[in-house]
């Protein structure tokens, strides 16, 4: 057997040396690397508050790992807008819509392993009103489901508040147009959990809710209702305008449109307006609801509330169709021949087309 020399004991300790060295130069190197992080390309950060708009964000990695979508979480004020996230190839894909609230919304992109990102979309006013009708076209439903999300929710709010027991009604509801105005907000609210927490509403379909925007949040806030003649422009959202309320005439004049004197051409939502002279508040509106949404063997229903009448705070009504035709009154009847009856009117929001 060889024992080791003194000069081969010296190159072991000279090599184990050198190795400790580079090992420790190593983990030193490793401290001192950037950290990875989630890098963001854009074009443009800035777009109208138009509820359609859109800005798209491509992630990718600083170390050119793949990711993934679902590995990502947008942090941020949601209600400013919508986000869709996808994966294309090794790069995760935000496409954001728009709300209708104007402003800097600032965003945080959060990748676990990644050093986060942030952006900051800004949110211009939008004041268009293709129709010249008055309504802005940032409240304008675009979409077909959503506007048939909104009729829905319309007519199943206000077919429920005539369902329940007279003590239940919410006290806002005294008259007609104060019924037209409670379901209008409800159906353009977001019907979330903490939603129907807070109204206590039980027993109602699943309807989806409106995607474009959420009432409060728009750029007029809660004043929903035109209540001054004109196209609308830039002072509208702070010049008065725009109210949270307004009679039966207003909302006929200023909210909504003519569609026909044949009640056969109204559609789950619609108004049926009138016009009685001989009574204190001429203007009367009814609400269309079609097929009921709780019974779905009763078609062509009808709801609205009567106004106060002598000493009584009034009362729902929920009637067929075909009994408010035979109306025993006949200025009550929906018909052409009846000079009291206006006709079907649709809302702003909900026109479409050259309509």
């Amino acid at each position: 057997m060889m024992l080791p020399t003194a000069s081969g004991t010296r190159n072991g300790v000279v090599c184990m040396a050198a190795a400790v060295m580079l090992l420790a130069s190593g983990i030193l190197y490793k401290r001192h690397l950037p950290e990875p992080q989630l890098l963001v390309a854009q074009g443009t950060t800035t777009t109208p508050a138009d509820g359609q708009s859109e800005i798209t964000l491509n992630l990718s990695a600083s170390d050119g790992r793949a990711l993934h979508a679902q590995d990502l979480v947008v942090l941020g004020p949601q209600r400013r807008f919508r986000s869709e996230i996808s994966s294309v190839d090794r790069r995760v894909v935000v496409r954001l819509t728009s709300g209708i609230q104007p402003g800097e919304v600032p965003l945080r992109l959060d990748m676990r392993g990644l050093k986060p990102a942030a952006v900051k979309i800004t949110l211009t006013p939008s004041y268009s009103d293709r129709y010249s009708d008055g309504t802005p076209d940032f409240l304008r439903l675009d979409d077909p489901g959503d506007r048939d999300g909104f009729r829905r929710w319309f007519a199943v709010l206000a077919e429920y508040e005539s369902l329940i027991p007279a003590e239940q009604l919410p006290s806002e509801i005294d008259d007609c147009a104060a019924l037209i105005r409670f379901v209008y907000r409800g159906a353009l609210h977001d019907h979330d959990a903490a939603w129907m927490s807070e109204t206590r509403l039980v027993g109602l379909p699943s309807i989806p809710s409106v995607r474009k925007y959420a009432y409060p949040f728009t750029l007029l806030e809660a004043n929903l209702f035109r209540v001054r003649a004109g196209e609308f422009s830039a002072e509208d959202s702070t010049s008065g305008a725009f109210a949270q309320f307004a009679d039966a005439k207003t909302l006929k004049e200023l909210n909504t449109h003519f569609i026909s004197r044949d009640v056969r051409q109204a559609l789950p939502g619609d108004l049926l307006f009138y016009r009685q002279l001989e009574q204190n508040e001429p203007y009367h509106s009814m609400i269309f609801i079609g097929r009921s949404q709780f019974d779905s063997d009763v078609a062509s229903l009808v709801v609205y509330h009567t106004g106060p009448e002598g000493k009584s705070k009034g009362q729902m009504r929920r009637v067929r169709l075909d009994d408010l035709v035979k109306h025993p009154s006949p200025r009550w009847r929906p018909v052409p021949a009846n000079s009291n009856f206006l006709g079907v009117y649709r809302w702003n929001i909900l026109r479409e087309g050259d309509s």
